[in-house]
């Protein structure tokens, strides 16, 4: 079977992409995505051509542009350019210059793709024989050999089993229809049809990464085993299938563990750790911006006293230890049912209002009857201070009184409704609830005759 039949076979058992859709090509010029031009060209899709010039090879970047430019030319279709500074962004975002060019082209992409599909649906919104909005793929030129590379790359610098899956034919926008041949197809397919096409002298140094997994890696282990190549291949679809059964399995008991609660999940701490499997713990915490480096964090995590929490490298989210459960919290969100209140914050926005907190001086004046203002003694407070719904079994020492009350108890005595019921936070440290806010502070924490600093505390609902 010939190449173009199989690239057609391919997009429509991947279901890529079809007739009617619009394609940006991603096109630098190289063998490959000359390729991916002729075999759109021949397969009768409808293309326009995206190029990055990230002016790194001098001159020679400037020829690639212009040879992608005649591409344009020959196929009757638009041609978008981009000069990147790759340098100066590389240096400012304090990445090397691979992840530079990566993301510089792939945020163009995006832009590119979203500024066409406003153009085009906008100006189609009136017309009445367009009968849904057009879809836009972005087409890159990975095939076989570049999987093989990227998965060996993986494993040597420390994967789980994902990255062993390869790179994916389809992500979002994206679409890979080259990813079922290898270097050595497209070169042939090349030289058949008389394509011309650009090299890249920077693919022939080693000094980047995967260049020399290309150049010098790859070719020293195929001496031992010839066919790596196809090994690899084969094993990428293997892994891919025990991916989709690893997935269903996890899938099955992330269900049964964690429960969705506002924007919270409430995973018990015991029955987690009862499975003995950090990549259960992985598959969990990933989705939040953990690292696999954290897992350790979080197994430690499961022994440490009720309040202390760990955060995801972006800050965007913590895994709060709260009793017997660890909770997977947005660090800044009114709609969180825990939130962490370190030393030195003043300013808190929370579902009930907002917290104002100052120390002060003990004074005569600070004795309020006031319900939405608590003074503390500042030298029994220790942070951080979890603020939080309050929960059945919920106990605290009402001012005045040497007794524990149980919350539900104090509610009937203070005539709350249901509705006012739901509405109560209450402040804890250390396991103790030392306010419950908005109606009265724990006796074990009130102001004395001993008290020289004060923790003000407050409400502005």
């Amino acid at each position: 079977m010939s190449l173009l039949l199989r690239f057609k076979d391919n997009v429509k058992e991947q279901n890529l992409f079809s007739s009617k859709d619009k394609l940006l090509l991603a096109v630098s010029g190289g063998v490959d995505s000359v390729v991916l031009c002729e075999l759109c060209k021949q397969a009768g899709y409808d293309f326009t051509i995206a190029h990055c010039n990230f002016q790194l090879r001098g001159e020679e970047s400037e020829r690639d542009e212009q040879f992608v430019k005649t591409l344009g030319k020959k196929y009757g279709t638009k041609v978008w350019i981009k000069k990147f500074n790759t340098e100066n962004y590389a240096a400012q975002n304090k990445i090397s210059i691979q992840e530079a060019a990566r993301d510089l082209r792939y945020a163009w992409f995006d832009e590119l793709i979203k500024s066409q599909l406003i153009i085009a649906n906008g100006q189609s919104a009136g017309d009445a024989t367009h009968h849904s909005p057009l879809t836009i793929h972005l087409l890159t030129a990975h095939h076989a050999d570049d999987n093989a590379e990227t998965i060996l790359m993986n494993f040597c610098r420390g994967t789980g089993l994902h990255g062993l899956t390869g790179i994916p034919v389809s992500a979002g926008h994206i679409r890979r229809p080259l990813l079922i041949f290898s270097k050595q197809e497209l070169v042939d397919f090349a030289r058949e049809n008389k394509l011309d096409y650009v090299e890249d002298s920077s693919n022939l140094s080693s000094k980047y990464t995967r260049n020399l997994f290309r150049n010098e890696i790859i070719p020293a282990i195929s001496k031992v085993y010839p066919q790596l190549k196809e090994n690899l291949r084969d094993n990428i679809n293997r892994f891919q299938e025990i991916e989709r059964l690893y997935q269903l399995s996890v899938g099955a008991i992330k269900k049964k563990l964690c429960k969705q609660k506002g924007k919270e999940i409430h995973i018990p701490v015991k029955q987690l750790l009862a499975f003995q499997n950090r990549a259960l713990i992985y598959e969990i915490i990933a989705g939040y911006g953990f690292s696999d480096k954290q897992v350790d964090e979080v197994i430690k995590l499961a022994e440490s006293d009720s309040g202390k929490y760990i955060e995801s490298p972006g800050h965007d989210f913590r895994i709060i230890k709260h009793r017997h459960w660890f909770i997977i919290s947005p660090v800044a969100s009114m709609e969180s049912e825990i939130i962490i209140i370190e030393d030195g914050i003043s300013n808190l926005e929370f579902g009930m209002g907002h917290f104002s907190m100052e120390v002060v001086p003990n004074s005569p004046s600070l004795i309020s009857h006031f319900t939405n203002t608590a003074c503390f003694d500042h030298q029994e407070i220790q942070f951080p201070l979890l603020l939080r719904k309050w929960k059945a079994g919920d106990y605290f020492y009402p001012l005045g009184m040497r007794k524990k009350k149980k919350l539900a108890r104090f509610f009937i005595d203070q005539k709350l409704s249901k509705t006012e019921k739901e509405k109560v936070w209450v402040l804890e440290m250390n396991k103790k609830i030392i306010w419950v806010v908005g109606h009265r502070i724990d006796d074990r924490f009130k102001i004395t005759g001993k008290t020289k600093n004060v923790l003000k505390i407050s409400l502005n609902a």
